[in-house]
């Protein structure tokens, strides 16, 4: 659609990495607003931030390259290509990063956890959001061909050439359907916040019901890579059978702890 904002000369201003940073600061308001209802003050939020971005950006290229290890095995030199940095890697191996990164800097300070991450749940879900607009605009993470009414049909060789989407070809618009599916989940882990019941039930909700969305949405998706090599299921679909019931045992762990 549109990969690029403006040029200045050699440099470039990318809409994916604009809309990235926006999702970022917006995903970090959010969380701050939520926070202090907790008694928990914005300087923690923003290191929190930073940590999880920094440990996202490095799962979510780790994960590319482990999906992918055929190709890089036989191209080790492509792991430190300007393509491979500027890719957005695999969102759920970020997420996952993300997690582990938390949990060790929670432990390590004994900040109450739960009680944060879940401050962090809405946020993460509306960064998300703005961020599958970026996607959108650069033509990653594209559909499979379709016909129907809604279809989008990407025509810029910048586009093609930056993360290989298919041109002049009527696609579904993934990008768009998990933007409405995040900006649901924003809106419903809003509403949820209000009847909160056990800490940890935010973001145990965000991680179950995005693994159930994503395993969906991937059937959609132009490119079927396994990692296991039969093209049958995408590596985000594998992550997510996985993910999916022991995020499930942990939220019924926590809840019946907590007695409700």
């Amino acid at each position: 659609m549109f990969p690029r904002i403006a040029e200045f000369g050699p440099l470039v201003l990318y809409t994916y990495g604009l809309l990235m940073s926006v999702g970022f600061l917006t995903g970090i308001l959010w969380t701050i607003r939520m926070a202090r209802r907790e008694g928990i003050g914005a300087d923690e939020i923003w290191g929190i931030g930073l940590l999880v971005m920094v440990s996202a950006i490095i799962g979510a290229k780790l994960f590319l390259v482990f999906f992918e290890w055929r190709y890089y095995l036989a191209n080790p030199r492509e792991i430190f290509t300007l393509d491979t940095l500027r890719s957005g890697g695999v969102f759920l191996g970020g997420l996952l990063a993300a997690i582990g990164a938390s949990i060790v800097y929670f432990r390590r300070k004994g900040l109450p956890g739960w009680k944060l991450s879940d401050c962090f749940a809405p946020g993460i879900a509306i960064g998300h959001a703005i961020g599958r607009l970026g996607c959108f605009a650069a033509g990653c993470c594209f559909g499979a061909a379709c016909h129907l009414p809604w279809a989008v049909t990407f025509t810029d060789p910048v586009a093609h050439q930056i993360v290989g989407v298919p041109l002049h070809i009527p696609l579904h618009p993934t990008q768009l359907y998990e933007l409405l599916a995040e900006a649901s989940l924003f809106l419903f882990l809003n509403w949820k916040a209000k009847t909160k019941r056990f800490d940890g039930q935010l973001i145990l909700l965000y991680a179950i019901l995005y693994s159930g969305i994503r395993f969906f949405l991937d059937f959609f998706r132009g490119e079927v890579q396994s990692v296991l090599g039969a093209d049958i299921l995408t590596n985000s679909q594998l992550l997510c059978l996985v993910a999916f019931p022991l995020l499930s045992w942990q939220y019924f762990r926590l809840r019946r702890q907590a007695g409700r």
